[in-house]
C-alpha cells in the first residue's frame, strides 16, 4: 500500500466477487486509502470475456491436475512451477480485446 502513496492518480483494481475480495478485513484499508485506491467489482458469473484470468485458473487446474493429489506440498509446487515455466515459454492462449 505504500506505492499508492508515491502516486497522484487514483488507482482502480477491477476484481470478481470472490469472497477475499468482499472480505470485511478490507473495509480500514480501503477506508483508510478511500481517496486514492477503490475496488471496481465485475458483474457475478460475467465469464471469461470480463474476467480473463479465470480461463487462465482453468487452464493452470487441468495442467496441474485438478482433483489430483500430491504427496506433499513440495511436489504441488514442483509441478506448478514446470507448469508455469511452460506458460512463459509458450503462452497458454492469447486474449483479444
Amino acid at each position: 500500500m505504500a506505492a499508492f502513496r508515491k502516486t497522484e492518480k487514483e488507482v482502480v483494481m477491477v476484481v470478481d466477487r470472490s469472497g477475499s475480495h468482499r472480505a470485511h478485513k478490507l473495509d480500514a484499508t480501503l477506508d483508510h486509502y478511500h481517496d486514492k485506491f477503490r475496488f471496481h467489482f465485475l458483474p457475478a458469473h460475467c465469464g471469461h470475456h470480463l474476467n480473463p484470468i479465470e480461463g487462465f485458473w482453468r487452464v493452470m487446474k487441468d495442467a496441474i491436475g485438478a482433483g489430483r493429489c500430491f504427496p506433499d506440498l513440495y511436489q504441488l509446487y514442483q509441478r506448478t512451477r514446470q507448469v508455469l515455466m511452460a506458460h512463459q515459454e509458450r503462452p497458454i492462449y492469447a486474449f483479444h480485446w
